[in-house]
């Protein structure tokens, strides 16, 4: 065990050094060295210092940076809407502007720095087990470059082959660290963990120099991100005119006041936040994950689970354009690190489990409500069966219900209730349909077996998805029979139970799976079910055999989940030519209704032609039509333009209209609706009369006027 203790003298030096480091970047304003610095700086040390100053000294190496990297991240959310509110109480208009927050900021830091100094005891700066020297350190470092030069060259020259060749790459690192110890020792699984998750994230997410919303909601995101860091104040208020959602979004300090600190202290463009910044927080979630799972199923299957959870394309596409859930499943994470965690002394548990419930409430509404469930449940059921635990009290799900209650009630004036009521609404409605299996959707109808697969591949790629899911299941009845070695706490138990409630529920409920997004919600249910499918691969070779049983159930993982992986990506899919969903490795030969319309991929001459339009049209007294895809995608995000009206083959255009047209319309000839797509030559008449005020051979922009 390395253990690392440095006089409190010298720790506040440290911290002295490091603002005085930051400043000088920050005043010279020097690329690169301010963003890299000044993210390292504000993403870890701040939670890095507090952990210290109430000398959370339990903790190992894995423990301590996921801690710091969320106490730090909760730390910018809380202060920056302190400073928000506080200085605008005084007169100052633009709270969120540089000057105040690197004043604020650093002096909290440094405050801190200074209570731990007059403490005079010595600061343990890091316990935990020598880092391994093996040649799999170098190979695993290689894989986020490989992801990143890889999406730049896709960007630059349309070539996928080292996309394709880190995706073969993380596959050998994963078949070599599971059957042997000598090249991938188990000290260093949590250092695979997290190069994997970067590099799959990476290779999504650098994707095009522009947002790429993954057919989900990072356009309004970015659109209130954007309002904040323009205006550099926050307000939960929002004009009337505009729809509930943005209502809700508004009130998630993830995507408003967080990203603002970001964009402001590091001068960095506000795309380069959510495409870089975020899926590098983000990528703890798996690192968590396994910390977690590691202490039930040991190291060797908790690095297994994390592959499969990382495997998931929700991980690494979906949620690449859910900015606000990227930030609230590090804090989901965190809180069932904390809560799980035995070594941690009460105080810091109750401490650590207040400031992330905060955190998650005001990073995304469903996942804090998720939340609330499972814990309220485990601790019903504990007591129902008379077997309270430690780890799970009453305190803290009254303290996490009242936070929530509070926040989404007086801050958010009840638009997340209000939601939620017509979301229940939604769902009883359709109970009537429970007998109708199209009524649970398309995704459950496909998961289920009932949609004829397209072609060959895709069944066989369903084979494996069915696979993992049917050792999930063989594994919670293993653990509920007691018929494998491994022994899991009560309490992850009745999480795993419960998440296997509600995965049935979501088959069973018609509506219930549309409405919550049944890919997301299977997303965030392997939190808990992952190790399960490691537990299964143990039953079932139990069952079937009794000798050299671990080599057994490591050769039937890889069997199943090599080729999970390699589907899920889209490699097999890219390298036999057959029809494939993704972006980076297919997007060249994409159906472009689905690449520009369902995925709203965003090139620049779209984004161009959208930031052309507020500088020279004035939309007080004009009227803007486009197509459903543009006015929600890229008009929202580069043209930072609310509403408009969709175009149809019924639209005419106003004397005051002016007509946008986006990369899909004039390159590709296809104008979108949500539900329906014409030909260009099928809305002519549209355009009859129009000029021609824009063009940039991608993107034009029609008026009536002269």
């Amino acid at each position: 065990m390395l253990v690392v203790n440095w006089k409190s003298k010298e720790f506040l030096l440290l911290v002295l050094f490091l603002q005085f480091i930051f400043y000088a970047t920050v005043f010279f304003d020097i690329p690169v060295a301010r963003q890299v610095l000044g993210f390292c700086y504000f993403t870890f040390l701040p939670g890095f210092v507090f952990l210290k100053l109430l000398k959370y000294d339990e903790l190992d190496g894995v423990e301590t940076i996921l801690l710091s990297v969320g106490l730090s991240v909760a730390f910018l959310m809380v202060a920056g809407l302190f400073i928000n509110d506080f200085f605008f109480l005084f007169g100052i208009l633009q709270p969120l502007s540089l000057m105040p927050l690197m004043i604020v900021l650093n002096s909290l830091i440094l405050i801190c720095g200074v209570l731990i100094y007059l403490r005079s005891e010595n600061v343990k700066i890091w316990n935990s087990e020598p880092f391994e020297k093996s040649p799999f350190v170098l190979l695993l470092l290689g894989l986020p470059i490989l992801s990143i030069v890889g999406a730049m060259y896709v960007n630059i020259h349309g070539n996928n082959l080292l996309l394709l060749f880190m995706i073969i790459s993380i596959s050998v690192l994963f078949i070599v660290g599971v059957l042997s110890k000598k090249l991938l020792p188990s000290k260093l699984y949590p250092f695979a963990v997290l190069m994997i998750a970067i590099a799959v994230l990476n290779h999504s997410s650098l994707i095009s120099n522009y947002i790429v919303p993954f057919g989900s909601d990072v356009p309004r995101e970015y659109f209130l991100f954007r309002t904040v860091e323009s205006n550099a104040h926050w307000s939960p208020t929002l004009p009337s005119s505009w729809s509930i959602l943005y209502g809700r979004l508004d009130t998630m300090l993830s995507i408003t006041i967080l990203p603002t600190l970001y964009a402001k202290i590091l001068n960095i463009h506000p795309t380069w936040v959510f495409k870089m910044l975020y899926p590098l927080i983000f990528s703890l979630v798996p690192l968590g994950l396994y910390q977690i799972w590691q202490t039930y199923v040991g190291k060797k299957y908790a690095f297994i689970s994390a592959f499969l959870f990382m495997s998931l394309d929700t991980f690494y596409l979906e949620i690449l354009g859910l900015n606000r859930q990227m930030i609230a499943e590090l804090f989901f994470v965190l809180l069932l690190l904390v809560i799980m965690n035995k070594k941690m002394k009460p105080v810091n548990k109750m401490m650590s489990f207040m400031i992330f419930s905060f955190a998650l409430v005001t990073s995304h509404y469903a996942l804090a409500e998720i939340f609330l469930f499972f814990i309220s449940f485990v601790l019903v059921l504990l007591i129902v069966l008379k077997r309270p635990g430690k780890n799970i009290t009453v305190p803290m799900v009254v303290f996490f219900f009242t936070v929530m209650f509070t926040w989404y009630i007086y801050i958010c004036g009840s638009a997340t209730f209000d939601s939620f009521l017509e979301f229940g609404v939604n769902v009883y409605g359709q109970l009537g349909d429970f007998f109708n299996p199209a009524s649970r959707g398309q995704i459950v109808m496909r998961g289920l077996g009932l949609v004829e697969s397209p072609s060959i591949l895709n069944t066989i790629s369903r084979m494996f998805a069915y696979l993992t899911q049917a050792f999930i299941v063989f594994g919670f009845v293993g653990l509920f029979t007691k018929r494998t070695s491994i022994r899991i706490e009560k309490e992850y138990f009745i999480f795993g139970l419960t998440a296997m409630t509600l995965l049935a529920m979501l088959i069973l409920v018609p509506g219930l799976a549309e409405s919550l997004n049944m890919t997301r919600f299977y997303h965030i249910l392997l939190f808990f079910l992952a190790p399960f499918c490691v537990v299964g691969a143990e039953f079932i070779v139990k069952l079937l055999s009794k000798r050299e049983r671990e080599f057994a159930v490591s050769t039937l993982l890889l069997i199943v989940l090599v080729p999970y992986f390699l589907f899920q990506t889209g490699f097999v899919f890219e390298v036999t030519g057959a029809d494939s969903y993704s972006i980076p490795l297919s997007g060249y030969r994409m159906n472009a209704l689905r690449l520009y319309g369902e995925y709203g991929y965003i090139d620049a001459y779209s984004a161009y032609g959208a930031q052309w339009l507020p500088k020279n049209v004035d939309f007080e007294d004009s009227e803007l039509y486009a197509d459903a895809r543009a006015l929600g995608y890229v008009l929202t995000i580069y043209g930072m333009i609310y509403g408009g009206s969709s175009l149809s083959n019924v639209t005419i255009v106003a004397d005051t209209g002016v007509v946008y047209l986006s990369t899909l319309n004039v390159v590709h000839g296809v104008i979108a609706s949500e539900q329906f797509a014409w030909n260009f030559s099928e809305l002519s008449h549209v355009f009859d009369g129009l000029n021609t005020v824009y063009s940039n051979g991608g993107s034009e922009v029609y008026t009536n006027r002269p």
